[in-house]
């Protein structure tokens, strides 16, 4: 989608743990849901 709208160099940063002590812990870990960072770049 990034590259749709222009942009370039896309890549996506490794998982990171962005329900660590969250009331929702429990259940962000059972569906293995994580935050991805995104780096593009727009020419």
């Amino acid at each position: 989608m990034l590259e749709e709208i222009g942009f370039t160099d896309v890549k996506i940063g490794p998982p990171v743990d962005t329900f660590g002590g969250a009331q929702g812990e429990e259940k962000a870990r059972a569906f293995e849901v994580f935050g991805f960072a995104f780096y593009a770049r727009r020419p």
